[in-house]
C-alpha cells in the first residue's frame, strides 16, 4: 500500500522536524546496522594487548594489583569488541513458525485433560 501525497509530505515534515531536534539520534538510527563497527572492534583489540602487556608486566614484577588491572583492561577490550557484534545488528533469516505449542499451552491442555484421563 503506497502513502498519499499528503502523508508523504507529513514524514518528511517529521523526519526534518526531528534531524533539527536530535541529529544523534537521526545519525545512530540511520548508520548501517549489518556492519559492525570498525573504530570499536580495533579499539576493543588495542585494550586488549594493553591489558595483556599489564597483565605479563605485573606478572614479571610480582605485584598483583598490577595483573589485576591488565586482565580487567583486556576484560574490558574484549567486552568493547564483542559489543559491536550485538544480536540486532544481523539481518536474521526468516525463522520458520514452530508447530509445537508453547510449554504454557501444554500445561494447559495437560491440566483441562487431567480429569479424562483416569
Amino acid at each position: 500500500m503506497e502513502l498519499s501525497d499528503r502523508e508523504k509530505r507529513l514524514l518528511d515534515e517529521m523526519e526534518a522536524a526531528l534531524l533539527t531536534e536530535d541529529p544523534r539520534l537521526v545519525s545512530a538510527l540511520s548508520a548501517n546496522p549489518g556492519m559492525p563497527s570498525r573504530k570499536r572492534i580495533m579499539v576493543g583489540a588495542g585494550l586488549v594487548l594493553l591489558g595483556l602487556v599489564t597483565l605479563f608486566g605485573g606478572l614479571i614484577s610480582k605485584v598483583t594489583p598490577i595483573g589485576i588491572l591488565g586482565f580487567l583492561i583486556a576484560l574490558g577490550g574484549v567486552i568493547s569488541a564483542i559489543s559491536s557484534f550485538t544480536p540486532g545488528s544481523r539481518v536474521k533469516a526468516a525463522k520458520k513458525p514452530r508447530s509445537r505449542s508453547s510449554l504454557n499451552e501444554r500445561m494447559e491442555k495437560r491440566w483441562d485433560n487431567r480429569g479424562q484421563e483416569q
